[in-house]
């Protein structure tokens, strides 16, 4: 093996571990309340106050994509399915801080697309020689499945977020035809 490949493998063995070691974290909140989270029925209570519905499977979802995804890719196992799963979870995180902008310390989704981004790169990169997956020869982990596994779970999360926008729509109350906003009434002299 050249240096060169062995710098790219052990860079590659960090940012997975680093990137899959993160999200396992975030994900064992969500299911199981450790580390400071709020488990299960606390991330349900969470989804539903964010629109997603059904809230306790929202948030067992939310948290299998990342634990899950997280674990796998810090294992490097079956590397394209796990960063699809995780990039998947992080694209619908991230639309819920849409709203707020870019920057995470204003609430945006920054956060969320660099570890979505990360996810999905290393779905398409694959996992390195120090992996799980390499000791397997690779079977989980070949081209044509990363690119199954991000259309799938690429199309699983445009569906959650159109489920959610449509939840959020329905929850807004209907305007009312006799109400007057704020500028029309200054403009008539609030007859």
């Amino acid at each position: 093996m050249s240096p060169g490949a062995a710098r790219e493998d052990l860079g590659v063995l960090l940012f997975r571990v680093g990137l899959g070691g993160t999200l396992a974290v975030h994900g064992a909140q969500k299911l199981f309340g450790w580390f400071g989270g709020h488990g299960v029925a606390g991330t349900a209570g969470g989804m539903e106050a964010m629109g997603f519905q059904p809230p306790k499977v929202s948030a067992v979802l939310a948290g299998l994509g990342e634990a899950g995804g997280g674990s796998l890719l810090a294992l490097g196992l079956a590397t394209p399915v796990a960063g699809a799963a995780a990039a998947s979870t992080m694209v619908a995180a991230g639309w819920v801080h849409k709203p707020a902008g870019f920057f995470a310390m204003e609430g945006g989704y920054e956060y969320n697309l660099i570890l979505g981004l990360g996810a999905a790169a290393l779905a398409i990169r694959g996992p390195g020689r120090y992996s799980v997956d390499r000791l397997l020869n690779d079977r989980l982990n070949r081209p044509w499945l990363a690119a199954v596994a991000l259309l799938i779970f690429g199309a699983a999360s445009a569906v959650v977020i159109s489920q959610r926008q449509r939840a959020l729509a329905a929850s807004q109350p209907p305007a009312r035809s006799d109400q007057v906003s704020e500028g029309e009434s200054a403009e008539t002299g609030g007859d």
